[in-house]
């Protein structure tokens, strides 16, 4: 028989889409006013894989990933979710998203996405919000799954998202991995 056990915290990242470079300083500064610091942002790129955002966006949508120092519990993901939405909402014009902003939780395991929409593979967690598991972490990296957005696959991505896990073993440990793997 398992024994229940409350989850350790988990790294909060985000990914970022935006044009406007103004909105998403403003949008980074709500994120940090409600999360805390930043300990990760990388640099802005452009975002080619897919063109389902140029519609609301626009064409030129660039794309950053963002963690932050301090960990949270997972059940917080709705709650972070909320907020990013909400974030969304605040700084629309003329009825359309000027950023998309992705909240998820990196663990030892895995990266969890925070959505609004459920599917197959989509656990539904409350208030309207589902945790997608996105990545997972096998033999010394991230493996993408059937599901996992090409985004998501990118092994650009993969490497800060291995970075931001031995960040997050020092963080629970107090010590650097002797083994990351």
């Amino acid at each position: 028989m398992s024994k229940p056990r409350e989850p350790q915290p988990a790294k909060l990242v985000s990914a970022i889409l935006f044009k406007d470079f103004d909105v998403r300083g403003r949008a980074l500064r709500a994120l940090c006013d409600n999360f805390g610091p930043m300990d990760f942002l990388s640099e802005a790129m452009p975002f080619t894989y897919t063109s389902y955002y140029d519609k609301e966006m626009g064409p030129g949508i660039q794309r950053q990933v963002c963690s932050f120092a301090e960990l949270v519990p997972p059940e917080t993901l709705p709650d972070i979710k909320l907020f990013t939405n909400q974030l969304e909402s605040r700084l629309s014009a003329n009825g359309s998203r000027q950023v998309n902003i992705d909240p998820g939780l990196l663990s030892e395991e895995r990266l969890v996405l925070a959505t609004g929409k459920n599917y197959t593979h989509r656990i539904y967690l409350r208030n309207g919000i589902y945790a997608d598991l996105t990545l997972i972490y096998e033999k010394g990296g991230y493996k993408a799954l059937a599901w996992t957005y090409p985004d998501y696959r990118d092994t650009r991505l993969h490497v800060f998202l291995i970075a931001l896990r031995r960040k997050l073993m020092f963080q629970r440990r107090g010590r650097l991995p002797r083994n990351a793997a």
